[in-house]
């Protein structure tokens, strides 16, 4: 199988670079992930020119969590009644039946282990909402039967993907009570995005993590399950 996977479009800030990335595209996948911040801030309404540059390319299931810019319910809300072409997971899991495998998702903003400034100030109580969302991960991962297992979430599920950002801002741009949940559910693959100065990719034990920022990668990451994961997956290959 063929995953397809971006991140950090922040359109129409990155938006040229993405339909490059999508001209470039030469696989037929199987599945598309979106990890967030797809828009720029309230410019709800650019979620049609990325379908648009997608129209024709991709004709498989899309599915995407919510990034830090994508905040509110007044804007979540408004996305997915706009955008149905997409499936957007928000602290939820979802089944997929693709090339005669059970594929599971969950898929979620994530967890940060220190609020930013800007959100200790203006979202009251949002370090019980981080704690209580990683609860809710490790409970919807722990759940599933399929497969495979995807997490699929915005910040950084540890601190091993932030290598070349600030050390001193990685507590504000991931989360190491999420790595400890993935330890503990151990999900076949995890996709991030959100840290534009981050790596690749890294291993949480024998589990694959891959940051797809666009930015980062200057290109949409495409991931082979048959070749990408085989550590994690040898017992379905």
């Amino acid at each position: 199988m063929l995953i397809a996977a971006t991140s950090d479009i922040h359109s129409p800030k990155y938006y040229e670079q993405f339909v490059r990335a999508i001209d470039f595209m030469t696989q037929r996948v199987d599945l598309f992930l979106l990890a967030g911040d797809i828009v720029d801030r309230g410019n709800i309404e650019e979620y049609q020119k990325v379908l648009n540059a997608m129209f024709g390319k991709v004709n498989c299931p899309i599915i995407a969590c919510f990034g830090n810019s994508e905040f509110g319910r007044e804007y979540t809300d408004k996305i997915k009644d706009r955008y149905k072409q997409i499936t957007f997971l928000e602290d939820e899991s979802i089944i997929l039946e693709i090339n005669d495998k059970k594929i599971g998702i969950v898929g979620t903003k994530g967890s940060l282990d220190r609020p930013t400034f800007w959100q200790s100030k203006n979202l009251p109580g949002i370090e019980e909402e981080y704690t209580k969302r990683v609860e809710k991960v490790k409970k919807l991962i722990s759940e599933l039967r399929c497969d495979i297992k995807i997490l699929l979430t915005h910040y950084a599920p540890t601190y091993k993907i932030l290598e070349g950002e600030n050390i001193n801002a990685y507590p504000e741009l991931g989360s190491q009570e999420m790595e400890k949940a993935i330890l503990e559910t151990k999900p076949n693959l995890v996709i991030c995005g959100h840290a534009h100065k981050g790596k690749r990719q890294t291993w949480i034990d024998s589990i694959p993590v891959f940051n797809v920022g666009l930015m980062l990668n200057n290109k949409i990451v495409i991931i082979d399950t048959e070749k990408d994961l085989k550590y994690g997956l040898e017992k379905f290959v």
